[in-house]
């Protein structure tokens, strides 16, 4: 009785034979086109519309499917983008570097000029200097040639006070830079000498200054005045 009541209670739908519909407009036996019904009417919007939730169903994807998609989306876009970001940074390192090298180099620059600007001035200052001095002792010189022919000739006596007031004269000229040059023994220089006169001696081999008739003067490289010398040269 349970197997009778179970088999009697199972679906029916489940042991349906399965529905067949003939489309054709054309009847196979009669060879005449078919006269639209209302059965087929529905029949054909019934079959329309299975085949639309069929349609929707095979296109509808889930919410999971759906954040996937948008998940690896994004991800390619991220790792599309890095190169992008790191080709900029690049560009922008490279911009900042040139304009850091550039002005490098105008600071260098700026400060060459500087340094040849302060060399120069620096030297001219030096030849200014030079030049001053050069014209004051200028004027001094005849003064300095009376002392000298003193002082040889004794009239400085030592410990005097006009000896200690000439060589605080000259402690000053030196003060100054300047120095006196021409002594006898030493060769002859026609560029600081100016010789006054000739005299031939067999014991000397090349030219030499016998006398000094008159100091030379000179401050750094710059000639005041040559001296005035007496020349012994070699017998022929």
């Amino acid at each position: 009785m349970g197997n009778e009541q179970n088999s009697g209670s199972e679906n029916p739908a489940q042991h349906e034979e399965p529905i067949i519909r003939d489309k054709r407009r054309i009847d196979p036996e009669t060879g005449k086109v078919r006269e639209p019904n209302q059965d087929a009417a529905g029949n054909d919007v019934e079959d329309a519309v299975a085949d639309a939730q069929a349609d929707a169903e095979r296109e509808t994807i889930s919410d999971e499917e759906l954040q996937n998609l948008l998940n690896e989306a994004m991800n390619a876009s991220t790792a599309s983008d890095l190169p992008g970001e790191d080709a900029a940074s690049a560009v922008e390192e490279t911009e900042d570097a040139r304009l850091a090298r550039e002005r490098l180099d105008d600071l260098r620059r700026v400060q060459a000029e500087y340094t040849n600007y302060r060399r120069r001035t620096d030297r001219e200052k030096a030849e200014l200097g030079e030049v001053a001095t050069a014209n004051v002792v200028t004027q001094l010189l005849p003064v300095l040639d009376d002392l000298g022919r003193a002082e040889a000739a004794g009239d400085l006596p030592e410990g005097s006070a006009l000896q200690v007031i000439v060589a605080k004269l000259y402690g000053t000229i030196e003060k100054l830079g300047v120095e006196s040059y021409g002594e006898k023994g030493e060769p002859f220089d026609p560029a600081i000498h100016e010789a006054i006169a000739q005299l031939p001696n067999p014991e000397v081999t090349e030219h030499t200054i016998a006398d000094v008739v008159q100091l030379g003067y000179r401050i750094g490289e710059r000639e005041i005045r040559p001296a005035k010398v007496a020349v012994f040269v070699p017998a022929e």
